[in-house]
């Protein structure tokens, strides 16, 4: 069996601004996504990331270039997409004039399902999300991040094999938000792909197998996390805890030219680009100026390779 659930090829979606003028807000993009995985797509606001899952959906025409999700083209087999994904992305609202429960109810019968096996699914979803004090109330009443959860809760009414999450966090509290990480890679783990974006690097890094950087509709990287790690050039995070910070700190640095510095509580935080014998050199000379406690060296973050990839390519996050 394939095991690309998700291929893109040369993918482009034009819009006209004026007479003259177009956007392209994805600009030959391509890239397939494994079956079974959790793909990260991430970029800054404007970068292309909700138009191309708005393709991929089927909610939007490319201007060019073709998408398949399992073997369905989007152009010309979307019905076929449709029936295989579940769809959270930033624009879409639940049904608002029905409550918690019957919009779940109501999702897993518009997928085929009946039955008291969806009421019992229904019960155990609002409680894995926190919503059972508004199981019955209308989504029209709920709060933003309530509807959000709504939305998200609807993905885990059904068994579809390909899931899309436009920031799938919004509005959750971390252990809520916790319980659905843990939630999505027991999914991922059974075989369902999801793709997702977010503006919480952290997440990304913590989840996903493959992640797309794209700025202006355009690839700038891709990779699992180590491999984005090596485009960034020698970049570490170093971490001290001192009993006591020192004194003359500053004199310790000289030389070594660090691109950030916070000191707070008893703990240096460092980001160095300097080869890693030198990084070492440094942490060995402080630890002889006062009582260490604690030493943690970290390569770059999904951050640091966001925002120095993104800058690069001409765009701020």
């Amino acid at each position: 069996m394939n095991d690309i659930a998700i291929a893109v090829d040369h993918l482009v979606k034009l819009y006209r601004r004026g007479a003259q003028e177009e956007l392209r807000a994805v600009d030959d993009l391509s890239f397939t996504v494994k079956r079974g995985s959790i793909f990260g797509l991430l970029g800054p606001n404007g970068a292309g990331k909700t138009t191309t899952l708005r393709i991929l959906t089927t909610l939007a025409r490319p201007s060019s270039g073709r998408a398949a999700v399992l073997g369905h083209d989007v152009v010309t087999n979307p019905l076929d997409v449709r029936k295989h994904i579940g769809v959270v992305i930033q624009e879409q609202a639940a049904e608002l004039l029905l409550t918690v429960r019957d919009n779940l109810l109501t999702f897993a019968r518009f997928h085929g399902l009946a039955g008291p096996a969806i009421h019992r699914r229904a019960a155990e979803v609002i409680e894995q999300f926190g919503l059972d004090s508004v199981a019955e109330t209308k989504v029209q009443d709920l709060s933003g991040g309530a509807r959000r959860r709504v939305q998200v809760a609807k993905m885990f009414m059904v068994d579809v094999p390909v899931v899309f999450l436009d920031e799938f966090s919004s509005g959750m509290d971390p252990i809520l938000k916790r319980s659905v990480i843990d939630m999505l890679r027991d999914q991922a783990a059974g075989g369902r792909t999801i793709v997702l974006t977010t503006q919480i690097l952290t997440e990304a890094e913590e989840l996903c197998d493959a992640i797309l950087i794209i700025n202006k509709g355009r690839s700038i990287a891709r990779g699992d996390l180590h491999h984005l790690k090596t485009l960034v050039d020698r970049l570490y995070d170093v971490t001290l805890s001192f009993e006591h910070v020192p004194e003359d700190l500053n004199a310790s640095l000289v030389g070594f030219h660090p691109e950030e510095m916070t000191v707070g509580h008893g703990t240096v935080r460092l980001k160095l680009r300097d080869d890693e014998s030198r990084v070492l050199e440094l942490v060995s000379q402080l630890a002889k100026r006062g009582r260490l406690l604690r030493i943690e060296i970290n390569g770059a973050s999904l951050e640091d390779i966001f925002v120095e990839l993104t800058q690069k390519s001409g765009g701020r996050s």
